[in-house]
């Protein structure tokens, strides 16, 4: 018998720094004319995660969001910044696991001033 385990790991180096993270930005912004989506905030906590606050047509999924995300910012910043791929475990930028909350019971103003107070942390 097998027991199920559930894993989640987090990049253990901190690779986010200032010129990455303005690079990251304009790429998200990209991204998200390109794929029908909007970004209306973005912050770096730690140098080793990102908050973004968006909103999107309900045809499009919260998971093609990501998808396209993870992978178009992995690219873009492996091709400009060649030597991040080293510095992280595996070469690979994000962490497969991600977190998404709707906004409903709570306003925008509120997950705004959260992500702002990220980067002060």
């Amino acid at each position: 018998m097998q027991l199920p385990y559930r894993f989640l790991y987090k990049i253990q180096k901190k690779v986010l720094t200032a010129e990455i993270e303005e690079y990251m930005k304009k790429v998200l912004q990209e991204i998200s004319e390109g794929k029908g989506f909007e970004i209306a905030m973005v912050e770096v906590g730690e140098q080793d995660h990102v908050h973004i606050f968006a909103s999107a047509h309900p045809k499009i999924a919260p998971s093609y969001i990501v998808k396209m995300i993870k992978g178009i910012t992995a690219r873009n910043l492996f091709l400009k910044f060649p030597q991040l791929k080293k510095k992280l475990w595996k070469g690979h930028l994000w962490n497969p696991s991600y977190y998404i909350e709707t906004i409903g019971s709570i306003s925008e103003d509120v997950i705004k001033k959260y992500i702002e107070n990220q980067k002060k942390i």
